[in-house]
């Protein structure tokens, strides 16, 4: 192998489809789970990976992140060159860019990578290797300061950030699935699936645990109906309780109330 060839970003050119505020419901849940881990770590480092055609998502990052952990640096990452070049005037303190792809060119560990409409554009093969490659570069976990370790959040939202579905991954693997909505433009919780990332957009199906999630989450959905008068944050908090009678949800009414609910990645995973 030539060193050009060692160097050589891996990965493919996406289509770059982005709007300024469209990650921000991953982003204040990254914020909230994620920055006391962000404040341990020596040096914070995140990486948007992925971009796109404008750096907006990278600069509201460090943004969010420097909420709660104002030491936090940002990198993005794009493998389009011509993208790197037109996001270097947004460059600023805390904040550049880099051109790469999943390998990451960015040296030592990173506390947090976030990898959103990314792999959705690949094929289902290519996601075990991307994952594997991400996870690599986080910051390993340290049980004696109580430090679970880097995260990668990757997954899949609308245009214009109604609705997220992502999966949180440690540096051993995945963790789990969060579902998160704009509550005035939910119909049913089911309406999710045309936002699942690749590795589970084609396990909608019956005989598929996600498909039986869904399913129980639309009669839970609809069992909540009552409670539609009083709003639909009420609602969608009493469906997300019914659900987690029968489904090992991992969060609880403060995340719930933020239209959002967090599964164990086990409870979901695709079978075979």
């Amino acid at each position: 192998m030539t060193a050009r060839a060692a160097t050589r970003p891996v990965g493919t050119v996406t289509r770059g489809t982005t709007n300024p505020n469209r990650l921000r419901r991953m982003d204040r849940w990254i914020a909230a789970t994620h920055g006391a881990e962000l404040r341990r770590a020596a040096d914070p480092v995140a990486v948007d990976l992925g971009y796109g055609a404008a750096p907006w998502t990278a600069v509201e990052l460090l943004g969010r992140l420097r909420t709660v952990a104002p030491r936090t640096r940002v990198v993005g990452v794009e493998i389009e060159p011509v993208r790197v070049q037109r996001a270097e005037p947004y460059a600023r303190e805390g904040l550049v860019f880099r051109r790469g792809g999943f390998e990451i060119p960015v040296r030592g560990p990173i506390t947090l990578i976030r990898a959103a409409n990314v792999l959705r554009q690949y094929d289902e093969s290519k996601v075990a290797r991307a994952w594997e490659l991400m996870c690599g570069r986080l910051t390993p976990a340290d049980p004696a300061v109580g430090s679970h370790g880097g995260l990668l959040v990757e997954g899949t939202c609308d245009e214009i950030g109604r609705r997220h579905v992502w999966i949180a991954l440690g540096p051993e693997g995945p963790r789990t699935v969060t579902f998160a909505a704009h509550f005035g433009s939910l119909e049913r919780p089911s309406d999710f699936a045309a936002r699942l990332p690749k590795v589970l957009i084609h396990r909608n199906v019956p005989g598929e645990p996600l498909h039986a999630f869904l399913r129980d989450f639309d009669h839970a959905w609809a069992s909540a109906a009552p409670l539609a008068s009083y709003g639909a944050r009420q609602r969608w908090t009493q469906a997300v309780r019914y659900v987690s009678a029968n489904w090992p949800v991992t969060d609880g009414p403060v995340r719930w109330r933020q239209g959002e609910v967090t599964v164990s990645w086990e409870a979901l995973a695709p079978r075979g």
